[in-house]
């Protein structure tokens, strides 16, 4: 059995923790398995059953790219724990850090896997660039989630796509459950816009809450859905309750039933600033969600067809607030079949993720 160590932040239902946690459920773990080397020291949503598949947890200090006492830490590790002859890196543009100690420490498959097709730019950004540039010299494979991501944290060198799957079976759509959700939320006869997503900066939170102000205009009943969590979760229900919106919109939290709440939406946004390769996009097609998203997202998540449309963030909210409602005459279909011809069934994926571990472990 091959164990791959996979460095995170930490396993919070975040899109790439959860794109981790859909291929580790699907895994042979006779022949793969996976542990976690984390950088909080507190208990994550996925840490349990992460442990209850035969996953070892192991916690480091917080990555500071640049400390020789953080290196010096993550080197001791891979020094105590010479058993990890794989590790997989998920740190973003710092990924270099991780990479080049296990280099030093003699990991002979070091492996990075880019998530994201750009960063927040702020006063950190160079130094993230600075580290980014120096992933493709420690690494020995390169994995993104898509065309766009890679192209971005790997510039001209070779990388293989490792697509977000999901098992599209459990975003079906039902009649019985849209119904039985919308009862749950209180909003049996209500327009429910839904969005699903980390509160970051990068979700363009504050744009959606402009759309849906518009949409409101047009549809008085209307509800925005708003699945997830994270750091600017406060500034954004600030923003609702200095908009007076806060009767119209439901903030559900971290939520382990993604695909059910979905079932009670009428229509996704999906207004990002940047992207890697979304999995709520796939996994709201897979629900036959109409979908607005923003150009600056990469096409290779439209995998279904008529459902999804790209919209530039230069129009204004009201424009993007027309548009959605048009594009709500949809009827909800089973679009199970163009999920799986794209590759992002997660059986499939898993089982060439799984091939993938094995072939690398033997050269």
């Amino acid at each position: 059995m091959i164990r791959v160590l996979q460095i995170v932040t930490y396993m919070g239902r975040g899109g790439l923790e959860t794109m981790l946690m859909n291929y580790y459920r699907h895994m042979d773990h006779s022949k793969v398995q996976f542990d976690f080397l984390v950088h909080r020291d507190f208990e994550a949503d996925y840490d349990q059953e992460i442990q209850k598949m035969g996953g070892r947890i192991y916690h480091i200090s917080r990555l500071i790219p640049w400390s020789r006492t953080y290196r010096n830490e993550l080197k001791k590790f891979f020094t105590e724990h010479s058993e990890y002859r794989m590790v997989h890196v998920h740190q973003d543009c710092l990924s270099s850090v991780a990479l080049q100690c296990a280099e030093e420490c003699g990991v002979p498959v070091r492996i990075a896997h880019s998530h994201s097709a750009s960063a927040v730019k702020n006063v950190k950004y160079p130094i993230k660039v600075h580290y980014m540039k120096q992933i493709s010299r420690y690494a020995t494979n390169l994995l993104a989630c898509g065309e766009k991501a890679g192209d971005w944290m790997f510039g001209e060198n070779c990388y293989q796509i490792v697509r977000n799957a999901i098992d599209p079976a459990d975003y079906c759509y039902f009649p019985d459950i849209a119904k039985q959700v919308r009862e749950e939320l209180q909003s049996d006869d209500c327009f429910i816009v839904g969005h699903v997503g980390n509160f970051t900066a990068a979700k363009n939170y504050a744009f959606l809450l402009d759309i849906f102000r518009e949409v409101l205009k047009l549809r008085s009943n209307a509800k925005l859905l708003l699945v997830g969590g994270g750091n600017d979760w406060d500034i954004i229900r600030d923003k609702v309750k200095a908009m007076g919106i806060q009767e119209q919109v439901i903030f559900t939290g971290i939520r382990t039933d993604v695909n059910r709440l979905m079932q009670a939406m009428d229509v996704f946004v999906f207004p990002s600033l940047y992207e890697g390769l979304p999995v709520a996009m796939i996994e709201a097609q897979a629900a036959g969600l109409p979908c607005m998203i923003s150009d600056r997202i990469s096409e290779e998540c439209i995998v279904t067809n008529g459902l999804v449309v790209s919209k530039s963030l230069n129009e204004s909210p009201s424009r993007w607030a027309e548009d959605i409602l048009k594009q709500v005459h949809h009827p909800r279909e089973n679009h199970m079949e163009e999920i799986q011809d794209a590759g992002y069934d997660i059986l499939t994926a898993a089982s060439q993720l799984e091939k993938f571990y094995i072939r690398n472990s033997r050269e």
